[in-house]
């Protein structure tokens, strides 16, 4: 086969090792425009994980630049005058410049060709050849020529940071949080060899801006950095290389692949230096690629295969990246925590790492971990400390108002569709009564609507007719006395959402018989077939007001020791909201302050008849996952106003605003506005999305990222997820009288 490589970095080097390797008589031209010296950046990063896999792909290579390594197992971070330390991370360190030597010198001696100087402004010579392999980095001249092809997206991020480098040895990866009369300044640093470190600063374009640092050249660059981190370097001097400021790209491409080229490292994606490198993707890649061209007879079977393959991984890895970059550009945001909560935030930022994985890697610091939020979570509750060594943060106890949780773990709200004329029945106690006895600390209702024309489909639970109340005190009763947990209530109302057929029978799809008259904001329907809203007067605005402090009162009556109101996910308070679905000209419409009106005007109204001692929480769409929607920065608004009017903990959930909406889904993916919304608003908050194991929930709750988690299909597939966690962790959580054999009982899953 004849091959044609553009670029001579990590990526395109090692395929050309790796094919050449697999079958000698591959002729293989590798073209590089630059000289073989002239590289960017210092070291490049490997985990152990990683470092096993080019082990096994290339064993020669690999011996010869692993003696040229530097290894870490510790992260040192310097915030606030702490050095904290974490152990058991296993990276090692390379001089970029050394790996490319070493690359070079071994594609020669398996009879590569390598053309360096060599500019390519036309592809068309290259084409000819069986498979041209684009590497040639984030500026690919061929994915510029065929973006029609390739459909490229680059998105530049805020942050400014230059890549130095500095002959001080840093005997840990280490990160600098740092402030100047400018703003904060971050430092990633880490030694690639003897004697040398890589030294990355980044900084917000505000702060960049302050210090004067725009317009600078490289002299100006080094000379301010050195008299900003004199102390941290230790009299040590910062190293040139390109040293420009630079904001990062995200590179994504809708295509890998076309005709006889496919694209590979960062010509085809990008990931954020602070979750590894991208030398990392770029040579994984190459194992992947030359692994489905051995595997498939033909090219284009091969190529699809590549991409279908590696993309999850890398948009895996691409997801975590963004979070990571995420929490970079807002650390001022965590600035205020505690030292040991910013080390553990900043640990676990891109929600690879976890409680669990810190733990195996360390397990003093995680113990101190641990009772460092133990003791938080007692002095918050009230509750005497009674445990030696601590709980899993899981198992610690949380209150709001007079209502005491005995751990942080709540059942989500999950719509059933089998209520009778909204009555709540046996289906409903079992649910909602197992989950309970599984051993979570709030189990919470499904939306209950709080009229009959507020419902969502003819099967959904309501709480406005009296037979309601005692069929859902019959629920509440065995939840108090059969467990520890407490339960509290949803109330909602459908609005253009509603009069739709069961969920088995077609999500949100209009019924085909027996509708009723629909209400929201503005006259838009949900799907285009749906029933057209009436756009609400005030005269309906007061009735539904009513039918909200009715049901309040009800559940009173009913003994829910917590009432939810439901402000997200489209149905009518939502409606309100989003700009996307509120047209409104009137006092109801327009800013954000005024779409939040007449929600408002319901949670006041409700929590002036609700026990002052009772809390009330909010579920919000963070996000509407559509341009021109609600932002995670408005989020940030509508929960300092709930704040204001005595909300005690939001919700925090996103989309399902408008069916044409285009999330971002992920682990973990709707956490993000949680930590967000406490961070920035001051407010409790409960995050959900994504959230499927004590490992997560343990590490959301230490960084801070919520007060509670709340899973729904962790709870579906296992009513007793919480007990089961708790035999997970070697928690000790006793079983009712009934299950009391169980304390004996040792089961096996296999």
């Amino acid at each position: 086969m004849k091959i044609h490589c553009i670029g001579a970095g990590p990526a395109g080097l090692y395929f050309a090792i790796l094919m050449k390797q697999s079958d000698p008589r591959h002729e293989i031209t590798v073209f590089e425009r630059n000289r073989p010296d002239d590289t960017f950046g210092f070291g490049v990063v490997f985990s152990d994980a990683t470092q096993d896999a080019l082990a096994g792909a290339d064993p020669t290579t690999y011996e010869r630049w692993s003696s040229s390594c530097a290894s870490w197992d510790d992260i040192h971070i310097h915030y606030r005058g702490h050095l904290l330390t974490s152990t058991g991370h296993g990276f090692t360190g390379l001089s970029r410049r050394t790996f490319l030597e070493i690359l070079t010198a071994r594609a020669a001696e398996l009879g590569v060709c390598l053309e360096f100087e060599t500019e390519i402004h036309d592809l068309g010579p290259h084409r000819s050849a069986d498979l041209l392999v684009a590497a040639d980095g984030i500026s690919s001249t061929v994915r510029e020529q065929l973006k029609e092809q390739f459909k490229p997206s680059l998105d530049y991020r805020p942050n400014r940071f230059v890549w130095l480098g500095t002959t001080r040895p840093f005997p840990a990866f280490t990160f600098y949080f740092k402030w100047d009369e400018h703003g904060l300044w971050r430092v990633h640093a880490y030694q690639y060899e003897k004697g040398h470190s890589t030294f990355i600063v980044e900084t917000t374009e505000e702060t960049w801006r302050r210090a004067g640092m725009d317009g600078v050249g490289e002299d100006e660059t080094i000379a301010f950095c050195e008299r900003l981190f004199a102390a941290e370097l230790e009299g040590h001097r910062l190293l040139a290389n390109q040293s420009v400021w630079r904001n990062f790209a995200t590179v994504r491409n809708e295509h890998w692949h076309y005709e006889n080229i496919v694209l590979i490292g960062d010509a085809v994606h990008t990931a954020h230096f602070s979750v590894g490198s991208g030398t990392k993707l770029g040579v994984e890649d190459a194992i992947a690629l030359v692994d489905a061209l051995r595997h498939h007879d033909s090219l284009p079977a091969a190529l699809a295969s590549y991409e279908k393959e590696r993309r999850p991984d890398v948009e895996s890895l691409q997801r975590a990246a963004q979070v990571s970059l995420e929490w970079f550009e807002d650390t001022e945001r965590y600035m205020e925590m505690d030292p040991i909560q910013f080390g553990f935030n900043l640990l676990t930022r891109s929600f690879r790492i976890t409680h669990s994985n810190l733990k195996l890697r360390d397990p003093a610091y995680i113990a101190q971990v641990d009772t460092w939020f133990a003791q938080t979570a007692y002095r918050q509750s009230g509750v005497p400390v009674t445990t030696d060594p601590a709980p899993p943060p899981l198992f610690t106890p949380f209150r709001l108002r007079d209502l005491l949780l005995t751990n942080r773990v709540v059942v989500s709200p999950m719509c059933q569709y089998c209520a009778d004329d909204g009555t709540p029945t046996d289906w409903h106690l079992v649910h909602l009564g197992s989950r309970a006895i599984g051993g979570a600390g709030l189990v919470v209702t499904e939306m209950t609507d709080v009229s009959r024309e507020g419902r969502i489909s003819p099967g959904c639970a309501g709480m406005y007719e009296p037979e309601h109340v005692a069929a859902w005190e019959r629920i509440v009763d065995f939840v108090h006395r059969n467990s520890d947990a407490k339960i509290a209530m949803q109330l909602g109302h459908a609005g253009r959402k509603g009069s739709t057929r069961l969920a088995w029978e077609g999500m949100d799809e209009p019924l085909e018989a027996g509708n009723w008259p629909l209400l929201a904001a503005s006259p838009i329907p949900y799907l285009p077939h749906s029933q057209v809203p009436r756009e609400m007067d005030r005269a309906e605005m007061t009735k539904v007001r009513d039918d909200f402090v009715r049901a309040a009162q009800m559940a009173e009556q009913a003994g829910f020791d917590m009432l939810e109101i439901h402000f997200a996910h489209g149905y009518l308070l939502a409606t309100f909201i989003s700009p996307l679905t509120n047209k409104r000209t009137d006092e109801y419409g327009g800013s954000l302050e005024n779409r939040l009106r007449f929600p408002l005007e319901i949670f006041d109204a409700v929590r002036a008849v609700w026990p002052g001692h009772k809390p009330m929480s909010v579920r919000i769409s963070a996000v509407d996952w559509v341009p021109g929607g609600m932002q995670a920065s408005d989020a940030v608004e509508v929960a300092k106003l709930l704040q204001a009017h005595h909300c005690d903990i939001v919700d925090v959930s996103a989309g399902q605003t408008v069916a044409h909406q285009k999330p971002a889904y992920g682990r973990q993916f709707q956490t993000p506005f949680s930590n967000r919304i406490r961070q920035e608003a001051d407010i409790p908050t409960m995050a959900v999305g994504n959230i499927s194991s004590y490992m997560d929930v343990n590490t959301i709750l230490i960084a801070g990222r919520a007060d509670l988690c709340v899973l729904a299909r962790a709870h579906l597939w296992d009513p007793y997820w919480t007990r089961h966690s708790a035999y997970a962790m070697g928690y000790p959580l006793p079983w009712l009288p009934q299950y009391e054999s169980l304390d004996n009982y040792t089961p096996r899953f296999e």
